[in-house]
């Protein structure tokens, strides 16, 4: 029975019963709530009709599959036998009947046929882009994907040497500088003498121009181009007439740090895109701008509010004192692309510069992604509950990445017991890396656009090995880490063995030190004759692979440099060594003095 509704407009208003022709009407009526519980029924059972359909077509397919193929949907399972006892199979012993000391000496060690030749064929490997014919200057291809030799240098020692995608540039053994590639000429098939009779020590280069530094401190700029060497200025030179000078041969600049103490002078270069850093022999620094195509703009010099506007009156690339880093023995310096580092001797390291992508060693941040002064980075903190105590032993940079490289020495604790104190003093060396890494140039496996915190690379880190002369584990530490521009090539500094001589046994063979390569492979600058990234450091192959299987066969074996030793060379005694060189899409493996 309905109840009465009540009204407003009249409480004592009432309603009139309902009568039987009332309530028929009502209950015949359709109320919206039923409507949908019918539709909603409806669409269920549309819903399991299709079900049934499908299951039963699919069944009805699977079905007519297996009696097709005869193979069955479920496999049969059964209980895994245990797995069979690995074999270990011995190398084969080499057939050295009839064959002299060092041809057994070859056939049994591919390392001792690598540093055997290094001293016997001095020269320059190279591979990655050679759209600019600096790898291969006498070739068209646009890519050499394994080391090559550049004949030019064959038989050659060489000071120093350095690469970019158009331009070549090195030291010879006279100290002479040596030019090639299509920015210096694009007819230019070798390399060509260039800045002569300087007695050149160590190079650096920028966008458009090369730096050499000289064994007594001095330091040219040279420019790429050799129609803009004909254009400059050349300046005045003493020649070996008293009192006479003549024009030098081509035009170059000198860049002079000012207020020089006695006896100081300049002891080591590096620069980057825009911008050379000089540092002196009593641990000063001065930066300058390095390109006649941009001033500096990302804080690389070092110098706070410095730009082209407010710049001191005179030549656009003269010498600026850091004075932030005045007071610490600097010792070590190193440059990226745009941003700079510099490392005292109590294992401080500064940084300053672009950090849009973390490479100074401090998180990003979008507000002010440049650091113009100098600024201390915290490596304490990677190292914080470890109770090992950091000392920054080297720095290296490149593009938009930074490494260091870390003597951890293991201290005492508040929260040691007594089988804690197991191994105080012990040092551990590790690398750790930070800026860019989607290109794989961290080197810690991982593809990271923005790293700002230091990052360890594990394949540098925590290694030790038995040092059988002294008997006592040591570290492993890097020897060298050459960095271009997004990849790098990283020297071990592992025992090696360098003094097989005639007098002793035909298993006396000499080996060299492990080198691994790892970042961006766009233009095959790895060396492992693939195009993919690679994030963890890796070998390759020996450099002279076509020499090596003439010898050893079909095996392929992983490349070792050639540490430093004084040998014979055409004659004479000099103290040699393989370097490696990574620049922009290159690398390159010399003999270097």
């Amino acid at each position: 029975m309905l109840k009465p509704r009540l009204f407003t407009r009249s409480l004592t208003r009432t309603f009139p019963r309902v009568g039987k022709s009332s309530s028929r009407s009502i209950a015949n009526r359709q109320f919206p709530r039923a409507q949908v519980a019918s539709a909603y029924v409806a669409r269920r059972q549309l819903h399991f009709i299709r079900s049934i359909t499908t299951v039963t077509s699919v069944g009805a397919a699977l079905a007519l599959w297996q009696w097709l193929t005869g193979e069955k949907i479920i496999k049969d399972a059964h209980a895994e036998s245990p797995p069979a006892e690995t074999e270990v199979v011995f190398e084969k012993p080499k057939k050295t009947k009839g064959l002299g000391k060092e041809d057994v000496r070859d056939l049994i060690s591919s390392q001792h046929l690598q540093v055997k030749r290094s001293w016997e064929n001095p020269g320059v490997y190279a591979w990655g882009s050679n759209s600019g014919r600096v790898i291969a200057p006498d070739s068209q291809d646009t890519f050499i994907k394994r080391p090559q030799r550049i004949s030019f240098f064959d038989g050659r020692l060489l000071r120093d040497l350095k690469l970019d995608r158009f331009f070549g540039a090195a030291i010879d053994e006279k100290g002479n500088l040596l030019q090639w590639g299509t920015s210096f000429s694009p007819s230019s098939s070798n390399p060509t003498l260039t800045l002569q009779g300087k007695n050149l020590q160590s190079l650096a280069i920028s966008r458009d121009r090369i730096f050499g530094m000289s064994k007594d401190g001095k330091v040219y700029s040279v420019p790429v181009s050799q129609e803009d060497q004909e254009r400059d200025s050349k300046p005045l030179e003493s020649t070996w007439i008293p009192f006479w000078k003549s024009r030098s041969k081509i035009g170059y600049r000198r860049i002079e740090p000012q207020n020089l103490s006695w006896g100081e002078k300049v002891t080591a270069i590096a620069g980057g895109s825009e911008h050379l850093l000089l540092m002196t022999s009593k641990g000063r620094v001065f930066s300058a701008a390095s390109s006649g195509l941009d001033f500096p703009s990302r804080g690389q010099l070092g110098v706070p509010g410095l730009t082209w506007l407010t710049r001191p009156s005179g030549a656009y690339d003269q010498c600026h004192e850091i004075t932030t880093l005045r007071g610490f023995d600097i010792w070590k310096i190193a440059a990226g692309e745009y941003h700079s580092l510099a490392l005292d001797k109590d294992g401080r390291v500064f940084s300053f510069g672009d950090n849009s992508l973390g490479q100074l060693g401090f998180d990003f941040n979008a507000e002010s992604s440049i650091v113009d002064a100098p600024s201390l980075i915290p490596i304490q903190r990677v190292y914080a509950g470890t109770s090992q105590t950091p000392q920054v032993t080297g720095i290296a940079a490149g593009g938009s990445n930074s490494y260091f490289t870390v003597d951890a020495t293991k201290v005492a604790s508040q929260k040691d017991d007594a089988t804690s104190t197991r191994g105080l003093g012990r040092v551990t060396a590790d690398t750790w890396a930070c800026g860019h890494g989607i290109w794989g140039s961290l080197g810690n496996g991982r593809w990271t656009h923005i790293q700002g915190t230091p990052t360890k690379i594990p394949a540098f880190s925590g290694l030790f090995e038995y040092d059988e002369v002294n008997k006592v584990t040591v570290p492993i530490r890097l020897s060298r880490l050459s960095v271009g521009t997004t990849h790098a090539a990283a020297v071990m500094n592992n025992i090696t063995y360098l003094d097989a001589n005639s007098k002793s046994s035909d298993n006396d063979t000499n080996w060299g030190a492990d080198i691994l390569f790892f970042g961006n492979n766009e233009y095959y600058q790895l060396g492992t004759g693939k195009r993919n990234n690679v994030s963890n450091p890796t070998y390759i192959q020996a450099l002279d692979t076509e020499a090596e299987r003439k010898v050893r066969g079909k095996e392929d074996h992983r490349f070792h440099i050639t540490p430093r030793k004084t040998i014979t060379v055409n004659g004479r005694s000099v103290s040699v060594e393989q370097k490696v060189e990574c620049g922009k899409g290159v690398t390159a493996v010399y003999s270097g003095l």
